[in-house]
């Protein structure tokens, strides 16, 4: 209990004290501990809450309410939320003119994330839309019902600048024209699973959107006219086409003639595109930060890497599935060094040497995942722990020659690891565990399949890594 003279220092406190206060505390733990201390900080915590996540829909009137100048809003656990919720909520409430309106809390919203929401219509979108004028990112993702009405109304948020419409399955080329022509302001879209999206919708968004950053149309059946129209975009600095079946090396060819301010671009997973496709891309964009091409590539071509000699800023890549050398494993790390994520999941020639080459270069690695090589040892993950100190993901599964000797380096040298995958290492035992037990930070401890654990080994854990929040023991 706070003393008397205590309380009375605090109630001191002025208002704009207690909100810069306030405004420092960045974990919700610790501003939950702040507004139980007195009805004086509650009541500055309900002034200054800018962002509200609301978990049960019963109670989002009280909550609106009491927080009239959020900023952002999260309802993706609410689903049942419908057209007529969101009537009521900008409505006035209670008997009276002297009423409060509630809609007061729409004025300053600029973030509104719907994700899910199966409920809801193009008529609660188009009121959300009109009663939120500061609107600049909207998240309708996994609402498979919408479709060109619901884009009709998103249209009217003419201040948008983000907007992700992943698995919205009934969207056509009219409703992203509509979006296009209304939100010409936007910076982010992200198409992901639209189906129904033609070359058509792709080419009048890049002549409407000029100022676009962000695009993914992954999975969609769009051609390399596409990326002919959106070679067009200036500003696009990440390009998402990971699964876009009919795209080709053809189509990144234009690629390597546009987009000047390209950061990052996926094509994993394109059957199309082959290392002469990113050797367009590679060439055409010196600066590129991320070049994700999983599950396309079948080997990595010495073209290709002659080009990625000039890929000085790359920070991640990832080639899963394509048969690597050693010769590939020096060119990356005599040339990469800024890399902090490298993706070499059932890659072909993974030795212990080549990682061991790799690492030894790239010492700021933070996530690395070797799932499927089985040719690597204790050997190799003694020389990733020792040269990489900031690993906080490590995924090795089906790698059986790993034991407890690898373990303990990575419980020495590891300190900062979050996340580890050891299904299917039938080497690893209790006294690996015990090693591993050292990472304090771990959350994500995946020991699926690994037969000589037992009872012993997970107590290290449960004992020493108390962050942890997810654990398989599949069989």
């Amino acid at each position: 209990m706070l003393s008397f003279q205590s309380s009375k220092n605090l109630l001191s406190l002025t208002e704009d004290l207690l909100v810069r206060i306030y405004e420092l505390l960045a974990a919700e733990s610790d501003r939950k501990s702040f507004r139980l201390v007195c009805r004086e900080f509650r009541r500055i915590d309900t002034l200054t809450r800018r962002h509200l996540r609301v978990i049960r829909i019963e109670f989002l009137p009280i909550l609106l309410r009491k927080y009239p100048r959020l900023q952002s809003l999260d309802l993706s656990a609410c689903p049942r939320i419908d057209d007529g919720v969101v009537s009521l909520l900008l409505t006035r409430v209670g008997p009276g003119s002297n009423s409060p309106i509630l809609g007061h809390w729409a004025w300053g919203l600029k973030s509104l994330v719907l994700s899910r929401a199966t409920g809801l219509r193009f008529s609660g979108l188009e009121m959300l839309a009109r009663a939120c004028p500061c609107l600049e990112s909207v998240d309708v993702s996994y609402c498979c019902g919408f479709g060109d009405r619901e884009a009709a109304a998103l249209s009217s948020a003419v201040g948008l600048r983000e907007l992700n419409m992943d698995k919205c399955l009934q969207l056509t080329d009219v409703g992203l024209a509509k979006i296009a022509v209304g939100c010409s302001k936007l910076e982010k879209l992200s198409l992901k699973w639209c189906m129904e999206m033609t070359d058509l919708g792709i080419d009048l968004l890049c002549k409407k959107c000029v100022d676009l950053k962000y695009l993914d149309v992954s999975y969609l059946k769009v051609t390399n006219e596409s990326l002919h129209s959106i070679a067009s975009l200036l500003k696009l600095e990440v390009l998402g086409l990971m699964a876009c079946p009919l795209i080709d090396d053809v189509g990144l060819h234009f690629i390597e003639r546009g987009c000047p301010s390209l950061k990052v671009i996926d094509v994993s997973r394109c059957e199309g595109v082959s290392s002469s496709g990113l050797i367009f891309v590679v060439r055409g964009h010196r600066n590129l930060l991320e070049l994700k091409a999983g599950y396309c590539l079948s080997e990595l071509s010495t073209a290709l890497l002659h080009q990625m000699k000039n890929l000085n800023h790359l920070e991640v890549i990832r080639i899963d599935g394509a048969r690597i050398s050693e010769t590939s494993f020096q060119v990356i790390s005599a040339n990469c060094k800024s890399l902090v994520e490298i993706g070499l999941s059932k890659c072909l020639g993974v030795t212990n040497m080549g990682i061991m080459r790799l690492v030894s270069a790239c010492i700021n690695l933070r996530v690395l995942n070797l799932t499927c090589c089985h040719s690597i040892t204790d050997a190799a993950i003694s020389a990733i722990a020792y040269s990489c100190r900031s690993l906080v993901c490590l995924k090795v599964e089906s790698c059986n020659m790993i034991t407890e000797k690898g373990l303990c380096q990575l419980g020495s040298f590891c300190l900062l690891l979050e996340e580890i995958d050891l299904t299917d290492c039938c080497g690893v035992n209790d006294k690996g565990l015990e090693y591993l037990s050292r990472c304090s930070e771990l959350s994500c401890l995946k020991l699926g399949l690994c037969t000589n654990i037992s009872n012993k080994g997970l107590s290290y854990i449960g004992f020493n890594c108390l962050k942890i929040h997810e654990l398989d023991l599949y069989r």
